[in-house]
């Protein structure tokens, strides 16, 4: 009853889907050769290891940890995205800046900095 009091039909215990969006932005020296900063094929490698393959098509609250604890608010999805990417790519020569999910077109959450 408290859920529904705060977040509206938002809380549907049944749970309901998203088609998020996400940008992620790197920072650092591009490579003299190459010019980029991280090899794009291993970056999407990644996403789709710590990010699609665990979140797609998923009941978060049920089959995700930590969303088993924490309520999956796009402002805590967006803090463990960092969570999960900050170690696979900061001191690859490149640093997470920041990254940003979009819950719809003109609504997103934005992360950046040391996220805890």
């Amino acid at each position: 009853m408290e859920n529904h009091q705060t977040y509206g039909r938002e809380a549907n215990p049944d749970g309901h889907g998203h088609n998020f969006v996400l940008d992620v932005t790197l920072e650092g020296e591009p490579d003299p050769v190459t010019g980029m900063v991280f090899d794009l094929k291993r970056l999407k490698q990644i996403l789709n290891e710590e990010i699609v393959e665990p979140f797609d098509h998923r009941f978060l609250n049920h089959e995700v940890p930590p969303f088993d604890r924490v309520i999956p608010t796009i402002e805590n999805m967006s803090r463990e995205v960092w969570r999960r990417l900050e170690g696979r790519l900061n001191g690859s020569g490149c640093r997470l800046h920041s990254v940003r999910l979009y819950e719809t077109a003109d609504f997103f959450v934005e992360v950046s900095g040391n996220i805890r």
